[in-house]
């Protein structure tokens, strides 16, 4: 995902992920303020929003991006 800039709490840009091939798959939108960042379904945008401070945030992208790293170099051992 590439964030926009922050903007401020009252007026969230939403984004979606650069793998979003537009054709109302399975897939959500972020929003980034100053000190939050939220998350919510693309197909129903008038549903909640979850919301978790940015540091929150990060460590949970990181983690995942962790993750993945790990499982893409065990697929490349496993091809050997």
């Amino acid at each position: 995902m590439s964030p926009n800039a922050p903007t401020s709490d009252s007026h969230p840009t939403w984004f979606r992920s650069t793998y979003s091939n537009g054709a109302g798959g399975e897939c959500v939108e972020c929003a980034s303020t100053d000190t939050r960042t939220s998350v919510r379904d693309s197909k129903a945008d008038g549903r909640p929003v979850m919301s978790i401070p940015n540091t929150a945030w990060t460590t949970f992208v990181q983690a995942l991006k962790q993750s993945w790293l790990r499982q893409s170099a065990a697929k490349g051992q496993r091809r050997r």
